[in-house]
């Protein structure tokens, strides 16, 4: 269950993020370059109680279109996209097989609960970048090794607590969080700043829902405590089933405000006029937004190789094709070596899919995606609320 892995994730960072056992010592000199393949690793969450796959498919299926291409100057791209099955041990041994046995130059588009807690270490001490496609733990924005391309669910709950107390307006807001592995304080501090910037406080905290609560008793208590607006950081079930219970207890005048992670087409389908008055926060360009040409080539490509239009999916094609951009600009053998020294050099990155420039940089930590666009459902459909990108104005941490 996932209680028991989130105790597990704890457990093994409270180890110093050794790798539950496994040493962080690189056991085998990094790649050097070559007219073969280019190896590039990955190491999401697959398989287990909660999966990230879209991320990595998208990563796939960019630099499967790179090999029909002809690759990066003749050569071709290997992706290798280790399973971490939601658990430290599996997190710590997938990592080492694609970094050491496999010997890839980089990480990209990963996706994990847990695989920054447990390895950001690791990838420090072997040199390598990580170009995270939905960064999740805490840790993959505090680690120089690793740059997420999304904004994270922390930063994601700052701006989704600052769209409701200074955007819609609302002066009693409240918050329901499901604690997974070490992410308490993360959120602790998106609270924190946003009190510092606005002056206000919240309502009601309550950090107690697990991911197979019934959601019963605490869409009532928001209800008894006069909440305004309620941020609740659900999953796709999860979020599902609380706005399920909303419309059986037939609550009014509560907005309900979600992270990114309910932002799908099935959450959309699942509940249909159910869900009317529900917001999301998109981390990239609205991707139920058909017209926008900034999403064009996202979507051919994502078609063509039978990959979910999701947010995740985003991730993982914005981090690729970072990628395949910098692996182009490198003059000589395309090795770990000389693509860690091409991130560390990298000047800002603006796209059109994000509110913000990427960066990575020689920095001890990444938090370059600062803006997400606010959607809302209505008739099962998700609407664009914001068209501006929403740039939270406050500092994390």
């Amino acid at each position: 269950m996932i209680p028991k892995r989130a105790l597990a994730v704890l457990f093994c960072v409270s180890l110093a993020a050794t790798g539950c056992g496994l040493s962080d010592e690189p056991t085998a000199a990094a790649p050097t370059g070559g007219t073969g393949p280019i190896k590039v690793g990955g190491v999401s969450s697959l398989s287990g109680a909660v999966t990230f796959p879209d991320s990595s498919a998208a990563a796939k299926a960019v630099f499967d279109r790179v090999n029909e291409q002809g690759g990066v100057n003749g050569q071709k791209i290997e992706y290798i996209s280790g399973d971490d099955k939601g658990d430290p041990a599996a997190a710590a041994q997938a990592a080492r097989d694609v970094v050491t046995n496999q010997g890839v130059v980089a990480l990209v588009g990963s996706a994990s609960l847990l695989d920054c807690a447990v390895n950001a270490p690791f990838y420090q001490q072997s040199g390598i970048v990580s170009i995270q496609g939905t960064g999740v733990d805490p840790t993959c924005f505090e680690s120089p090794a690793i740059s997420p391309v999304n904004t994270g669910p922390y930063l994601n709950m700052a701006i989704n607590l600052y769209y409701a107390s200074e955007v819609l307006k609302r002066d009693k807001v409240c918050m329901f969080l499901a604690i997974l592995g070490n992410t308490n304080d993360a959120y602790g501090g998106a609270v924190k700043s946003w009190t510092a910037l606005t002056g206000k406080k919240l309502t009601l905290d309550d950090r107690t829902v697990k991911p197979d609560s019934d959601p019963t008793p605490f869409v009532l208590r928001a209800r008894k405590e006069g909440c305004q607006a309620v941020l609740y950081n659900g999953t796709e079930p999860m979020a599902i089933s609380w706005m399920k219970v909303v419309k059986q207890q037939d609550i009014t005048g509560i907005d309900w405000l979600m992270t990114t992670a309910p932002y799908t087409e099935a959450v959309g389908k699942a509940l249909g006029a159910d869900g009317d008055g529900m917001y999301a926060n998109a981390e990239f360009e609205p991707f139920t937004d058909a017209e926008s040409p900034a999403l064009k080539d996202w979507r051919t490509l994502m078609t063509a190789k039978s990959v979910p239009l999701t947010s995740f999916g985003q991730g993982g094609y914005l981090a690729a094709t970072y990628f395949v951009d910098v692996l182009k600009s490198i003059k000589g053998p395309i090795t770990r070596q000389s693509v860690a020294a091409a991130f560390k050099a990298l000047k800002p990155i603006q796209t059109q899919m994000t509110g913000t420039p990427y960066e990575f940089g020689d920095a001890a930590k990444h938090l370059s995606n600062r803006a997400g666009k606010i959607v809302q459902l209505k008739g099962g459909q998700w609407q664009v609320i914001t068209p501006e990108w929403v740039k939270y104005p406050g500092t994390l941490g």
